[in-house]
């Protein structure tokens, strides 16, 4: 087995613990909203940039082997292994890109327990 198999095998058993910096973001931008759309450009900015560096790679590897990539990829069929990776990998990347969103779900979401509610209830409630 190799050292990326093992890797891969040891991060696909580990339980996914989301992570969020504590505090409050910096706020670069007085429109609401633009730092989150900004946050957005710059993930898909680095992902099309990986992108664009692996298919270089790639088409740079096969041309040195005398492999027409480009003809391989238009006539390619994918299995459905191949299918449910793809969507795993675009599900990874979509948690990338709207982190910030879902981290402010969260927060919003933990911020609105029954107790809190409670706390609100009796607090509305005295005269």
């Amino acid at each position: 087995m190799t050292d990326t198999t093992t890797a891969a095998t040891a991060t696909a058993e580990r339980p996914h613990v989301v992570r969020h910096a504590r505090g409050k973001r910096p706020q670069f931008y007085e429109t609401p909203g633009l730092d989150a759309a900004m946050s957005m450009i710059m993930v898909l900015a680095n992902e099309l940039c990986v992108v664009r560096d692996r298919l270089d790679s790639a088409e740079r590897a096969a041309a040195a082997k005398g492999i027409d990539l480009a003809g391989g990829i238009e006539t390619l069929d994918l299995d459905q292994d191949a299918l449910e990776e793809r969507e795993a990998r675009r599900q990874e990347f979509l948690q990338r890109l709207f982190y910030h969103q879902l981290k402010d779900a969260d927060e919003a979401a933990q911020a609105h327990t029954e107790a809190a509610y409670n706390a609100t209830i009796h607090d509305i409630a005295q005269p």
